[in-house]
């Protein structure tokens, strides 16, 4: 049988949480579209359009912690996102939540990241504040998604669900560093993306950590995530040889912890607060999708090891520290000479857009290997 569209929106309302964000009740898009039979609620439009977009296609190629071309295994932007939109969904289908509009967060809260992952980030940061402005990634995401993406005649970007927009503006983890305070807190389905990013984060970095041998199994002895994995694995499995079926049994276990503690804790704030509506959501000033303090202590602890032996290591920071060189280096060639620019971003400059904006736009969108070869080229 096919269902109608207010078919779909009624589904949704007899399936979701009263404090879900519903379709039907989405703020609209910036910009007026005609009316099309188009059978998809709007945050299914907004997955699909991401999906679709130039830049979605990019993440491939760019760097999560290595460089994207340091081996096949390693994550990158692309299977970094893909992980965090399926623990966004299964997230929010336990609670209650709009699945779909979550995983269009997720799936463009990494848009905007630059090549060779925080440090080119840092790098464009640095180099923007000479001009009084500053770079961030999920700032840049937004840019993209409501001007840089160019695939309608009626207006720029992708014209998105004002809802996905502030998914995205207010997207924050321990690695992001917003600029600026909010009126309103975020929606429920953005905190779920928050966590999702978090999560997913963690439990990828360890697993790509261990395969890289910078951290080691006996690293983990006195990290009380990791031994409470263990232990479940071992009361499963009996005693097992210490392979790599071992390690993803205990990451897969330490990601089922991590979100039944988040569904626990979250499930008992929103009764402790009296949530009832989206607007509930809205007024309450801290972050209703959260973890266990005791969770949260022991994730500090986890990330500090990650911190200190992997993101930090020789290894890693080899390789970034020449992305960090090549982002400087090109963004002193093309704004020196922006003839070395493709045509339609000196056109953006002829239009009035600052040159500094035109030339960190273009840097943000290059994958690592573009970048790198644009770079090389440049130095002959």
């Amino acid at each position: 049988m096919l269902l109608t569209k207010q078919q779909l929106a009624a589904q949704e309302v007899n399936r979701l949480a009263p404090y879900a964000m519903l379709s039907k009740n989405s703020a609209g898009r910036k910009h007026k579209e005609q009316k099309s039979k188009d059978n998809r609620l709007c945050f299914q439009k907004d997955r699909d359009r991401i999906i679709h977009c130039k830049a979605f296609r990019r993440l491939e190629t760019k760097t999560q912690v290595f460089v994207a071309h340091f081996g096949d295994h390693f994550r990158n932007r692309l299977t970094h996102t893909l992980e965090v939109a399926q623990i966004s969904r299964d997230i929010c289908r336990t609670l209650g939540l709009n699945e779909d509009l979550a995983e269009s967060i997720a799936l463009a809260h990494d848009l905007g990241h630059t090549p060779f992952g925080h440090i080119g980030e840092s790098m464009l940061d640095e180099i923007m504040q000479n001009y009084g402005l500053h770079f961030e990634h999920n700032e840049q995401s937004r840019r993209i998604v409501e001007k840089l993406e160019k695939r309608y005649p009626d207006f720029d970007g992708l014209n998105l669900s004002i809802e996905v927009l502030d998914g995205l503006i207010k997207h924050k983890t321990s690695w992001d560093k917003p600029h600026g305070e909010y009126e309103h807190s975020p929606h429920l389905e953005a905190q779920v993306v928050n966590l999702a990013d978090e999560i997913a984060y963690t439990n990828h970095d360890l697993d790509d950590s261990l395969r890289s041998k910078l951290i080691t199994l006996k690293d983990l002895e006195n990290i009380e995530l990791w031994k409470m994995a263990a232990e479940k694995v071992g009361k499963k499995y009996g005693k097992l040889k210490q392979n790599d079926s071992y390690i993803q049994r205990c990451i897969s276990n330490l990601i089922d912890y991590m979100i039944q503690d988040l569904y626990e804790e979250s499930e008992k704030g929103l009764k402790k607060q009296n949530i009832v509506t989206i607007e509930d959501v809205r007024n309450f000033p801290e972050p209703l999708i959260r973890h266990s303090s005791a969770t949260i202590g022991n994730l500090e602890k986890l990330r500090r090891l990650l911190t200190d032996k992997f993101y930090f290591s020789k290894k890693v920071a080899a390789q970034l520290n020449l992305g960090k060189q090549i982002v400087s280096d090109l963004f002193e060639a093309l704004y020196e000479n922006t003839k070395l620019l493709p045509q339609k971003h000196r056109e953006e400059i002829k239009k009035g857009e600052p040159r500094e904006i035109v030339v960190k736009d273009y840097i943000a969108g290059m994958t690592d290997k573009f970048a790198e070869s644009t770079w090389t080229r440049l130095n002959q």
